[in-house]
């Protein structure tokens, strides 16, 4: 079950790596339960299910590429979902309902 939500954000991730025109730096992905807890996420984290990736683009802020990311999920061009602001990185993951946060 989790190997398709995992090939369901790598497609959303092409999109947005395409729209962006730059490489994306994968912070996280799928998370074990282990591995989440020991890196404090969230219980009912996406990662644990393997529908989020945690990413950064060189050369751009995280506000930068957040506000991309939420034109492409407004717009249908991408997974509606959670989209999370964090100093160095962008949360996105494909939950299917809109959730918007600043970490």
């Amino acid at each position: 079950r989790s190997w398709k939500n995992i090939q369901k954000v790598m497609n959303n991730l092409e999109i947005i790596r395409s729209t962006l025109g730059k490489s994306m730096n994968i912070n996280s992905g799928y998370r074990n339960e282990a591995h989440n807890a020991a890196v404090g996420g969230a219980k009912k984290s996406q990662h644990k299910v393997g529908k989020a990736a945690d990413f950064y683009v060189k050369g751009m802020t995280p506000k930068e590429v957040h506000a991309i990311v939420d034109n492409l999920m407004n717009t249908g061009k991408i997974t509606q979902g959670g989209l999370g602001l964090y100093k160095t990185f962008v949360h996105y993951d494909v939950r299917g309902t809109k959730q918007r946060w600043n970490g």
